[in-house]
């Protein structure tokens, strides 16, 4: 168990290091309805992460019938990791370009609790970087042959993880009040600042990762 957890480490804190729902879930805390929408946006984002992983963790682990992981697997680690360097490639070269503002964030200040809710489920399972690493995280998971009660314990060590820049500011709010606006709005200005090169860099570097994983497993069947 604990050298799954260290497989998906990486994956999770890559989830967790997106800028753009930081960034969400700092507006959605200064919106009137900060508690309800950051509460929403937050309980979201755990159940995409929670979604997409689980439901690779039982596809893969339909498909694995005990052993050591399989090569498919090593080979989907491969696939995944190159996706994450074409998407990381694509950041890296808009990182100077001007982006207008989406036009959800411009209505976060009417947003709801579903509607925070769903936008926190799709930041977390639909976008292609935070897929590609839920999707990853569960492969290891679902492939390493670990009992159930043990799958239970990585998954939540993994959404716990990849929650935690998304958890910090909304729990700190719910704690401290307004006495958090002025760290959020400095958060904010920062990330919006620093969000492409950041992204493109934490991409590429765990690219890498995967694809390292996928090679080491790779060489240990063949040996």
């Amino acid at each position: 168990m604990g050298a799954v957890i260290g497989q998906t480490l990486p994956l999770a804190v890559g989830i967790a290091l997106s800028p753009l729902p930081i960034i969400a879930a700092i507006l959605m805390l200064l919106s009137p309805r900060a508690a309800t929408n950051g509460s929403g946006f937050l309980l979201g984002w755990i159940i995409g992460v929670v979604v997409v992983t689980v439901v690779m963790i039982g596809l893969s682990g339909s498909l694995h019938t005990g052993g050591p992981p399989p090569a498919w697997a090593s080979w989907t680690k491969i696939v995944l990791g190159i996706l994450l360097v074409l998407r990381g490639a694509g950041r890296w070269r808009r990182r100077g370009e001007q982006r207008d503002t989406p036009k959800w964030m411009k209505a976060i200040d009417n947003f709801t609790f579903g509607r925070s809710l769903v936008v926190g489920m799709l930041l977390s399972a639909v976008n292609p970087k935070n897929l590609i690493l839920a999707v990853a995280a569960g492969l290891a998971i679902g492939t390493a042959g670990l009992a159930i009660g043990a799958e239970v314990v990585v998954l939540i060590v993994f959404t716990a993880i990849a929650s935690l820049t998304v958890a910090i500011p909304v729990i700190g709010y719910l704690v401290a009040g307004q006495r958090m606006r002025p760290w959020l709005d400095r958060a904010k200005v920062w990330l919006q600042a620093n969000n492409a090169g950041m992204m493109a860099v934490l991409i590429l570097i765990l690219s890498a990762v995967l694809i390292g994983k996928g090679i080491e497993g790779l060489s240990s069947i063949s040996m």
